[in-house]
């Protein structure tokens, strides 16, 4: 049979729709959806026949089946969330490609109890009259940091640019060469300064800037002076950088603002578990920064957000800007952070509430005791078959946070055994749920710092199932 008479045995669109397979794909997609579907793979089939010359003779009804169960299988993979749960066996504790900072219980209440129904999330309940979302973390926020007062924005991107816009539009912006750090995904606090309308003034050099070329370069044109804090890399050696408290100083005289973006917020001392320092929040605001900016969902351990603090008539004028309203936060992002604000009133228990913070202070002995229980609930063959082992690792904070950290972990490691070492953590990245490692010297693993005890055996189970 030619392609020609082939051609004439597929199906019309009206008859596929009308098949009881096509109208029940109908009540779960739409029929516009399926219709839609079935004429694209219509097309790509007669394209396909066409060309083919060798074409297989089929029957109108075999040619239905097909195009309603490849529709089917479309239109499946298409409507299935993306956005999963997944098992963090990287190491890394605030994995941006895996959502950073993992909520408390606290939090995730919270944000149940908010979505349910309507909320007060603009509504003074006092007297009726429309309010502030900001003032459902304000003052948690003031308490903490010792500022005057807070704002919430989007992400602390949006702060820094937020910040900028509204204290320097159009005028200069101070800051020393050996701080213009590169966030991350290529975003980089130049780029941030000049889409706000500040004109960026470079100070110093890459290693060494000192008080005397910030003093230089203060004139009528001066709008702020800006420290960014180095989360992501340190430069060593032969280096010089003017303290927060001496920056100050320098910008009292002009009344000009000081800025102080922390990127990763901390609101506890680290060193009291054994990290390194990172400078507190509530330690810029002491050595007199008129505006500091930082995340929530870093080392704070809250939702995706950009917080301000500082002045309240420099706040206020922030918070006058239009823009403000595009970077906002909703409902959900308020609800998780004023949860999380609210346990860091409880330093006793903030270690096993806080859930970054946890990670990040867990006892290399309490995760060599999870990967042995991981391996213990592996059955033998299983072990024999990827010669699994329990290694010494270093997990990471990530994010940027903590950069030259090394944190002492454990890991569970396998060999690959008949599919590559690829194949196997692309199986259990495709895992329900998915299992993510990372692959070091020929040897897939699976740091159990950042994997919880309720996982262990869901981890397992994954390792069972390659193939």
């Amino acid at each position: 049979m030619n392609s020609k008479n082939i051609l004439q045995l597929l199906p019309s669109i009206d008859s596929l729709l009308n098949d009881a397979k096509a109208r029940l794909l109908a009540d779960k997609f739409s029929r516009k959806v399926v219709k839609s579907t079935c004429h694209t793979i219509l097309q790509e089939l007669r394209e396909k026949l066409i060309h083919d010359d060798n074409a297989v003779k089929q029957t109108r009804r075999e040619f239905s089946e097909f195009i309603l169960a490849r529709a089917e299988s479309l239109l499946t993979g298409e409507f299935s969330s993306s956005l999963v749960p997944v098992i963090n066996a990287t190491g890394v504790i605030l994995h941006t490609g895996l959502g950073r900072a993992p909520l408390s219980s606290a939090a995730r209440k919270n944000v149940a109890r908010v979505m349910r129904d309507y909320c007060s999330l603009e509504i003074d309940l006092t007297d009726g009259k429309r309010g502030e979302r900001t003032e459902h973390v304000r003052s948690l926020l003031c308490r903490l940091t010792g500022a005057e007062s807070a704002l919430v924005v989007n992400n602390n991107a949006a702060a820094v640019f937020i910040t900028l816009n509204s204290l320097s539009f159009g005028r200069e912006a101070v800051i020393s060469r050996g701080q213009l750090v590169e966030i991350g995904g290529s975003f980089r606090i130049p780029d941030v300064m000049e889409k706000s309308g500040a004109i960026m003034r470079e100070v110093g050099t890459t290693n060494k800037t000192k008080a005397g070329d910030y003093v230089k370069a203060i004139n009528s044109q001066t709008g702020a002076l800006v420290a960014a804090h180095t989360s992501n890399y340190r430069i060593m050696g032969f280096t010089e950088e003017v303290g927060l408290e001496e920056l100050v100083r320098i910008a009292a005289p002009h009344n000009i603002p000081v800025i102080h973006d922390l990127g990763g917020g901390v609101l506890v001392d680290l060193q009291q578990f054994g990290l390194p320092y990172e400078p507190l929040v509530q330690d810029s605001i002491t050595a007199g920064a008129d505006v500091v900016t930082f995340s929530g969902d870093k080392v704070l351990g809250g939702p995706q957000c950009g917080i301000i603090v500082g002045k309240k008539s420099l706040l206020d004028r922030i918070h006058a800007n239009p823009i403000m309203r595009i970077v906002r936060c909703d409902k959900l992002t308020y609800a998780a952070l004023e949860a999380t604000l609210k346990s860091y009133f409880q330093p006793h228990k903030i270690i096993k509430t806080n859930k970054t913070l946890k990670l990040l202070t867990a006892s290399p002995a309490s995760v060599r005791n999870k990967a042995e229980k991981l391996v213990e609930a592996l059955p033998a063959a299983v072990r024999d078959r990827y010669k699994i082992m329990i290694e010494e690792s270093q997990a990471q904070t990530g994010s940027g946070a903590l950069p030259l950290e090394q944190i002492a972990s454990y890991a569970v490691t396998l060999q690959e055994a008949g599919a590559g070492i690829d194949d196997m953590a692309a199986q259990l990245r495709n895992n329900n749920p998915p299992v993510l490692g990372y692959i070091k010297n020929g040897r897939l693993y699976l740091d159990l710092r950042t994997v919880g005890k309720q996982q262990i055996n869901q981890v397992a189970m994954a390792i069972e199932r390659l193939k």
